[in-house]
């Protein structure tokens, strides 16, 4: 009764809707600090990285030591430490594919990857496929004239390489479905899918 007449004053406000007001202003700020909790629980428990530390990166078959931040992605450390220039920064967020390195044996953008992500792991990057004897892909590449200014070249080898060790026998239709993650500003993909055609009938070896 109490209530109700709060409610009729002037003033509108009554000790009910206080209540309801004021728990969902808790269950609200304990939502919003249950993430940073968390954050700081990981923190002490798996010791997060915030300033520069030294990793071994396996890359290419060889272990190689590399200081970076927690920023710090894959393909800056290869590129500015490793020197290894064949992945190129296009895209931030890994759109273009120029910057595609196999991670396990798997395609993956350099760009999106933290390099503190790839200590462990098998990184091999364009620059393995090539040497004295190169691997069939640039080399249909080469025959078939599927690049032009090359800046995406790098990229789509990789690509094909990864898609080509999974799908030996694939069709032009799925090449053309796989390789959708990279691009080419030149055009060149009719020349692409050549090349990956004719390593799957065994050209370029």
């Amino acid at each position: 009764m109490k209530d109700q007449e709060h409610q009729n004053g002037k003033s509108g406000f009554n000790r009910r809707d206080f209540l309801r007001g004021s728990g969902a202003a808790a269950a609200a700020t304990a939502l919003a600090t249950a993430p940073q909790l968390a954050f700081a629980q990981a923190a002490d428990d798996k010791k997060v990285v915030r300033d520069q530390t030294t990793i071994t990166l396996n890359v290419n078959g060889g272990d190689h030591k590399v200081i970076v931040e927690p920023r710090t992605t894959l393909l800056e450390a290869i590129r500015y430490q490793l020197k290894l220039t064949g992945a190129k920064p296009v895209s931030p967020d890994g759109v273009a594919g120029a910057a595609t390195v196999l991670v396990d044996g798997k395609a993956m953008n350099a760009d999106t990857l933290l390099a503190l992500e790839c200590a462990g792991k098998k990184v091999r990057t364009v620059e393995s496929l090539g040497g004295e004897k190169p691997d069939a892909v640039p080399a249909a590449f080469v025959h078939n004239d599927a690049q032009q200014c090359g800046f995406c070249t790098p990229g789509f080898v990789v690509a094909v390489r990864a898609f080509l060790n999974a799908h030996p026998q694939a069709t032009e239709a799925e090449i053309r479905h796989g390789l959708n993650g990279n691009i080419c500003r030149c055009g060149t993909y009719a020349n692409v899918i050549q090349a990956a055609m004719e390593v799957v009938k065994g050209g370029s070896k």
